[in-house]
């Protein structure tokens, strides 16, 4: 199977200017992340049923407290914070970890029953329920 990666045409022009490149190599790391103009995306995998949508989205190193799912018809939004904890006597060496707010919105074919959603946080891995509305579901007409 083929790996696919997201495609940013604007990345590679970055690349080619040199006062680009220089700030990015004396920048701390800790502050690449957020300088960059990117927002860490949640990465997400989207599986459709019958009757509900499954979503799984991965949140290392969040805490359960720190999420928030809100539902509007048919877009699901997750939101979460990502903490940084470190010794106060610590100096950084190595940070490739993303900190700060995270946040994606997806948007359903079919509305989605806010009331019926159901969602688990285990391992690091968001996971939801999203059963489909009743009334969005697509109804066969018999001829007769």
């Amino acid at each position: 199977m083929a790996n696919l990666a997201r495609l940013d045409p604007f990345t590679s022009l970055t690349r080619l200017d040199p006062f680009e490149t220089m700030v990015r190599e004396l920048m701390p790391t800790m502050f690449r992340s957020s300088a960059g103009g990117e927002q860490p995306a949640i990465p997400i995998e989207v599986q459709e049923m019958d009757n509900a949508y499954l979503v799984a989205a991965e949140l290392p190193g969040v805490r359960k407290d720190a999420i928030d799912i809100s539902i509007t018809g048919n877009q699901v939004t997750i939101s979460a914070e990502a903490k940084r904890e470190m010794a106060a006597d610590a100096k950084e060496w190595c940070n490739e970890r993303c900190y700060g707010k995270l946040s994606r919105t997806i948007q359903l074919p079919i509305d989605i029953e806010e009331e019926s959603a159901d969602a688990s946080y285990t391992d690091g891995v968001l996971r939801l329920t999203l059963p489909k509305k009743a009334s969005s579901l697509p109804k066969r007409i018999e001829i007769h």
